[in-house]
């Protein structure tokens, strides 16, 4: 078996971006300014969705045939059960203090929050290094194609359409070419024109709307 997990480094791309832009956008948002701490709530809970369930999806689906056919390296497999299990510590405390932040835009409130989320980024910096230099290769020895694969579909299938569009966008937002077309060609022919004609313009339009920028 030789799996090639280079599409795991594009997604851990945007989980670095996107965990450390939120941290910006939050400290950004002026005191009392609720409607602009709407968008970057509902833009947390985008990536929220997206992290989730790609953990999940190595919870339920990696881990378990990893154990099952490693011995030395199964430290390596327990290891990233434990660093899952302190980035959603880091996200139950997102979970509380996003909200509080939400209603009000305070100061207090927004400053909890800025500390909570430079926190989770930390923690999740720490376990994406880990899991590129050490479980990757495992997986590339020791995962069929197959179960590879069904890492996507478990997504795909426990993500609503819309988030699936916009967590789609920002996977394809930094990637290069030969990227690009390698995450295309995984997808059928019908949902490619989804992307391009209702996809594409969509996260154009709620990415201008999260970092203000104009276009």
């Amino acid at each position: 078996m030789s799996v090639n997990t280079r599409d795991m480094e594009i997604v851990h791309r945007v989980l670095r971006r996107e965990s450390r832009l939120l941290v910006e956008l939050v400290a950004a948002v002026a005191p009392g300014d609720t409607a602009r701490a709407k968008v970057i709530a509902d833009h947390f809970r985008v990536y929220r969705v997206g992290l989730h369930n790609h953990h999940e999806g190595e919870d339920e689906l990696l881990w378990p045939p990893l154990l099952s056919r490693v011995d030395l390296e199964a430290d390596i497999v327990l290891r990233m059960q434990a660093q899952h299990e302190r980035i959603a510590a880091t996200l139950a405390r997102l979970d509380a203090a996003v909200p509080a932040w939400e209603t009000t835009a305070g100061a207090d409130e927004r400053d909890t929050l800025v500390a909570a989320l430079a926190e989770h980024h930390a923690v999740l910096l720490d376990h994406l290094d880990d899991e590129e230099a050490t479980l990757l290769p495992l997986a590339a020895k020791h995962i069929t194609e197959q179960e590879w694969a069904s890492l996507g579909d478990h997504l795909v299938n426990n993500t609503s359409k819309p988030t699936l569009l916009t967590l789609f966008g920002a996977v394809l937002e930094d990637a290069d070419p030969a990227e690009r077309a390698t995450v295309l060609s995984g997808l059928p022919a019908s949902v490619r024109v989804i992307w391009h004609v209702i996809g594409r313009p969509r996260y154009a339009r709620h990415i201008r709307r999260v970092r203000r920028v104009r276009g």
